[in-house]
């Protein structure tokens, strides 16, 4: 039997936003989802989005993978009011079936009022469709499901369009989450297909960028805005793009882009940085060496990003080490008896994070 995914219930004793990183593959990695097989995949995923009550930070569709950083949100404590319930069935459902749904709460709703049923009897009807809320596998489920149903309708094939299961790691909110989300922005320039993200169109910051002030362009804001500030309590919020969050996930996204010239690698392989002393007393060649430092520990970290990190698909859990050795505590049973600890430092073209994140997982530097 395969195992099971690791689904993470509550946070620090409390019910809260759970951070994952999903993807997939096609079966034999073809080359099968064009522009038009983009747009529907995307259209899809803001539909079940809708309907889920889940929230897309961060997404990336390829020709024949896509990454979604998702943020699977709690069912509130008393549920959700029936108006809600006919909303989120609307972005799934024909209106004529959403009717009869109404109509038939509508009257259970009577039925209770008049103590000649139980207020089981409204519950009953709502947990019909709430159990694919708030959850992250009936969520990438039906996505998948429903778009593999459009793509074999359209291309007349039959059979599974993608490879095994969809992966997922758990992603702390803050310097993890604003990383994931980079990390899967800059797909398309690992692939050198654009040299800018935000010219990619299939992309959250390539609609950030360039959609309008409503509609998926503000969604995708929103997402980003939550994925760079969520560990601050800000919101999804749109309104917060214009300020420093799309200044400072542009610098993250185009550091490492070009060499710096006052860095330079010496004959050990290391790099080194050399300020001039010319013209300057020891307190400002100090405070230039400071500044070059910064510079240089943003570029590798920016270089880092542009590199295939497996730790970011394969690493279960990724974070500050407090947060990988929580999850390991709370789900002792996965791991062997041996193993004592929970965090693992980042290895291979992920040592740049070495101190920020932290993996789950152990991986060969050379995979």
């Amino acid at each position: 039997m395969r195992r099971a995914r690791w689904i993470v219930a509550t946070l620090e004793g409390a019910v809260r936003p759970v951070i994952y990183h999903c993807m997939s593959r096609v079966v034999n990695r073809e080359f099968v989802l064009g522009d038009v097989e983009r747009e529907k995949f995307r259209t899809l995923m803001r539909i079940y989005e809708a309907f889920s009550g889940n929230r897309v930070l961060s997404y990336c569709l390829m020709s024949n993978h896509f990454h979604i950083l998702l943020e699977v949100t709690p069912m509130p404590e008393n549920g959700i009011s029936d108006e809600t319930l006919l909303q989120r069935l609307r972005a799934i459902m024909p209106e004529s079936t959403v009717d009869l749904i109404a109509a038939e709460l509508a009257g259970a709703r009577k039925q209770v009022a008049s103590g000649h049923a139980d207020p089981s009897l409204v519950a009953k009807i709502h947990g019909r469709y709430t159990y694919r809320m708030h959850n992250l596998s009936e969520f990438m489920k039906g996505l998948m499901q429903r778009y593999t149903q459009w793509h074999n309708r359209t291309h007349q094939r039959s059979g599974r369009l993608w490879e095994d299961r969809f992966k997922s790691v758990i992603v702390e909110d803050g310097d993890a989450s604003k990383t994931m989300a980079a990390y899967i922005d800059l797909n398309p320039v690992r692939a050198g297909i654009v040299k800018d993200p935000a010219d990619y169109r299939w992309s959250s910051y390539g609609e950030a960028v360039g959609g309008g002030a409503k509609g998926n362009g503000k969604t995708a804001r929103a997402g980003l805005v939550r994925a760079l500030r969520g560990h601050r309590g800000v919101a999804a919020d749109a309104s917060f793009w214009k300020h420093d969050v799309s200044r400072e996930y542009r610098r993250m996204l185009l550091a490492g882009a070009v060499e710096r010239s006052d860095a330079r690698v010496s004959r050990t392989g290391e790099v080194e940085i050399k300020p001039t002393r010319k013209g300057m007393s020891i307190e400002q060649m100090n405070r230039e060496k400071q500044r070059l430092e910064r510079k240089l520990e943003a570029f590798s970290y920016g270089k880092m990003l542009r590199c295939r990190v497996r730790y970011f698909t394969d690493g279960a859990v990724i974070g500050s080490k407090a947060f990988v050795d929580k999850m390991f505590l709370d789900s002792r049973q996965r791991f062997s008896s041996k193993r004592k600890e929970g965090a693992r430092k980042l290895r291979g073209s992920a040592s740049a994070a070495n101190g920020i994140l932290w993996s789950a997982r152990d991986l060969s530097v050379r995979i």
